[in-house]
């Protein structure tokens, strides 16, 4: 080995090191860091962006307008590439990045990969306090940047240009591994990044990374064959571990020859398409009533890359007290839960081992057509509830349905927060495997159009391949989340990266409202209408195609279904991204049958509030016992 070394600054040494690193999607070699995403300010425009305009032919950088949305769209990406490839998101210090709090915490809580780099105050603390720098007095080593512990898997203060050596192939494989997946954060302190170091030049070459399959333990997995052979009525819940461990046809092949229905989480919808022989709808809160059913009899559950949040169990009501567990996940912490039979081991591998080891086993022969009778009844109150109707204000489902008709088979959909979560969960028929991403682990308002902007990369560049590749996104939210985060049209139409977004104006937080009336408190602050207004001529509605049309997007704002049908129609045929928006109902949703443990004030002087309570208390007397 050379023990030749080559003299660069912290920085430029990192951004080196980041246009080295390889990965392996579809059997094609492409760079494992697609791009960065960055907004430059006091803490990152000197130093780290002198090193990334140097590689920009290599290391594309692109610029959003607010530092969450940009690792939003980072995670948009990396979801599109089933965690396959990463983005970078870098800001300044103090708000800079503080901003990209809440996107770290929508990483880990859905398990998803993104590099998160922020400048830091000095180490040598001479110019202090500085420019954006928050002050502990009991403990100046504290930062903005310690505030990124509680929401990344990996995270590091770099203080000499030495230890990036050891830092970042340690940032990688966390984000690589299956079981520790989620974000990585690297703080920089602004005097660490000019200093310049003789790094060897093997640190610099070219380095292939895989994402390891860990098989699981013989004992464990002889458990999950003996207790699965003594069901009567096994249910499968694939999550998003199946997704992104590719092991989708698997799972299917498997259900398919053993005669097992699936039901989907939401990370996990979409690895099914709608009428697979097995498919039997989403399971949960915002689930189908034929998932719901099948949970409600099963006897063994196999839970496949799923942590169970509590909108997938029903806050652990919707199975019987004494349903057992087979829990498949590459993270121990995940497949213990609940007194399940853990078995850990990635998705593909596992399910390809239990399936050799039940040899001729399959549960009775009627079992799953009866499931499948189950799934076309609900597709039929689907049928009925997305009709088109003579009211003036078409409901969700019916606008869902019209964008789910002209939606092309390799179009991906994206939802996150509010009342389409529920909505498209239920009701969207996915046509295309992997051609769904509902972010609703952290139910992220914002994530939306960022996600869009980073899927519509993910499907334009190196490495697309897959069922969604040459889709475009179509993004559905509501009016309360586009006013929260919406910026990313501007950035996309500057980028050239198109999408489809549509917008249900609903005059406020409606789903939020629903849930605050259903327990007893009058509509209070989340509708407009029901807000403090000192203004009386004050429009509650706003003209988002005209927003919109401002940033550069093509726009066009429709009353009914019809109108929505023709413009997304036209939304096809434009060269930028497109914004529609419609009036749609803030009071008629899908029916769900799944129940939800939330807070209710114990005491109260509204009647309405005591009998949530009670109803409350119902719901808790039959919450499964375990953690």
């Amino acid at each position: 080995m050379s023990n030749a070394t080559i003299r660069l600054t912290m920085s430029q040494a990192l951004v080196r090191w980041l246009t080295v690193q390889n990965t392996e999607i579809d059997g094609q070699i492409v760079p494992l860091f697609a791009g960065v995403f960055a907004i430059f300010g006091h803490g990152n425009v000197t130093c780290i962006s002198e090193a990334l305009e140097a590689v920009q032919d290599q290391l594309p950088t692109w610029r959003g307008q607010n530092e969450q949305s940009m690792a939003l769209a980072a995670i948009g990406f990396a979801k599109a590439k089933r965690r396959r490839q990463i983005m970078v998101a870098t800001a300044s210090i103090g708000p800079g990045a503080l901003n990209m709090v809440t996107a770290a915490g929508a990483a880990h809580a859905n398990r998803l990969p993104v590099l998160l780099i922020a400048g830091d105050t000095f180490t040598t603390r001479l110019p202090d306090p500085v420019l954006q720098q928050v002050e502990h007095y009991n403990n100046p080593t504290l930062t903005v940047s310690d505030a990124f512990k509680a929401v990344t898997r990996y995270w590091d203060r770099i203080t000499h240009p030495a230890q990036i050596l050891s830092s970042l192939p340690q940032a990688v494989a966390a984000m690589l591994d299956p079981a520790d997946c989620g974000p990585a954060f690297i703080a920089l302190p602004q005097d660490t990044q000019e200093l310049a170091f003789d790094y060897p030049e093997v640190f610099f070459e070219p380095r292939l990374w895989t994402i390891p399959r860990p098989r699981p333990d013989r004992r464990a997995l002889a458990q999950a064959v003996d207790l699965l052979r003594s069901a009567k009525d096994p249910l499968i819940i694939a999550g998003g571990g199946v997704r992104y461990s590719g092991a989708e046809q698997a799972v299917a092949a498997f259900a398919a020859t053993r005669g097992i229905p699936v039901v989907e989480t939401n990370a996990g919808k979409g690895g099914l398409t709608h009428y697979h022989p097995v498919h039997c709808g989403p399971i949960g809160i915002i689930g189908s009533t034929s998932a719901n059913a099948l949970a409600a009899e099963a006897d063994v559950i196999i839970a496949i890359g799923t942590r169970l949040q509590d909108f997938t169990t029903g806050s652990w009501t919707a199975f019987a007290q004494e349903a057992r567990f087979i829990s498949i996940n590459a993270a121990r912490y995940d497949a213990t839960k609940h007194r399940a039979l853990a078995v850990v081991g990635d998705a593909l591998e596992t399910v390809t081992e239990l399936d050799a080891a039940l040899e001729d086993w399959r549960a009775d022969p009627a079992y799953l057509p009866r499931a499948k009778a189950l799934f076309a009844e609900w597709d039929t109150l689907l049928d009925t509830l997305q009709a088109p109707t003579n009211t003036a204000v078409p409901s969700y489902a019916q606008v869902v349905n019209q964008v789910n008709l002209a939606a092309g088979e390799h179009d991906t959909l994206i939802s996150a927060a509010g009342g389409l979560p529920g909505e498209v969960a239920k009701g969207w028929r996915v046509k295309a495997p992997n051609t769904f991403d509902l972010e609703f682990g952290f139910s992220c308002m914002g994530y939306e159009i960022a996600a869009g902007w980073g899927c519509a990369m993910a499907q334009s560049g190196p490495g697309a391949a897959g069922s969604a590749a040459g889709g475009i996104p179509i993004v559905m939210l509501g009016d309360g989340t586009y006013m929260m985060m919406n910026s990313d049209i501007y950035s996309s139409v500057l980028s050239g990266h198109k999408m489809i977004i549509v917008i249900c104006d609903n005059g406020g937080y409606a789903v939020i409202n629903r849930l605050q009336q259903a327990k007893g408190v009058p509509g209070f602050n989340n509708l407009l209408q029901d807000c403090r207004i000192q203004n009386a001529t004050a429009p509650l509605h706003v003209d988002f195609a005209a927003h919109a049309t401002a940033m550069g997007a093509a726009s066009r704002h429709v009353e009914s279904l019809s109108d929505l049908a023709t413009a997304l129609e036209w939304a096809k045929t434009t060269d930028r991204t497109t914004v529609i928006s419609i009036t749609t109902d803030a009071y008629t949703w899908v029916p769900g049958d799944a129940d939800w443990d939330v807070g209710v004030p114990e005491v109260s002087p509204r009647d309405s509030v005591a009998k949530a309570r009670d109803h409350q208390l119902q719901i808790r007397a039959k919450q499964r016992i375990g953690v």
